[in-house]
């Protein structure tokens, strides 16, 4: 009889030792609660340096597709003895605009198409009125319009503002 009882007793321990495994076999919703917390608190913190670091990279990208149009334009400059017409534009660079010399005209002075800015939209050119600015190129910025802070404002060379302050 003591065997069937021994025997008895430790089916049940193996039994309690199998039930004990199944409930800390998973975690509880108040871990999984815990860590979600966690997870939201660290994205908080890290989220917004990492749309600074975005905005930081399209600007410097603005910036050097900036450089690069200028040195065409001026090479465009050089060829042709004008810079490209405000209605011309960026386009003068890879196709030989109507009005420029044939024989002039060494281009294109782009490998590929203009480039847009880094929001996607076009860059902006206008002639200028004066030797110490004889052209206007930039970009509008994220909010694509004129003016603005951080990363909406205007990246490139740029016209003088007109704005008027009343006293």
């Amino acid at each position: 009889m003591t065997s069937v009882r021994g025997r008895d007793e430790a089916l049940m321990r193996r039994g309690r030792a199998r039930r004990r495994r199944k409930l800390s076999a998973g975690y509880s919703l108040l871990e999984v609660m815990i860590v979600l917390v966690i997870i939201g608190l660290a994205l908080g913190m890290v989220g917004p340096q990492l749309f600074r670091q975005l905005d930081k990279a399209k600007t410097q990208t603005a910036d050097s597709q900036i450089k690069i149009l200028r040195t065409a334009i001026d090479a465009f400059h050089l060829d042709v003895q004008r810079y490209p017409t405000t209605a011309e534009g960026l386009a003068a660079l890879v196709a030989q605009p109507p009005g420029a010399n044939s024989e002039l005209w060494g281009g294109p002075y782009l490998q590929d198409k203009v480039p847009l800015d880094p929001w996607g939209k076009d860059y902006v050119y206008r002639l200028g009125e004066s030797r110490e600015k004889p052209f206007f190129l930039y970009s509008l910025g994220a909010d694509g319009k004129e003016g603005g802070d951080g990363p909406d404002r205007d990246i490139g060379l740029l016209p003088p503002t007109t704005t008027t302050s009343s006293k």
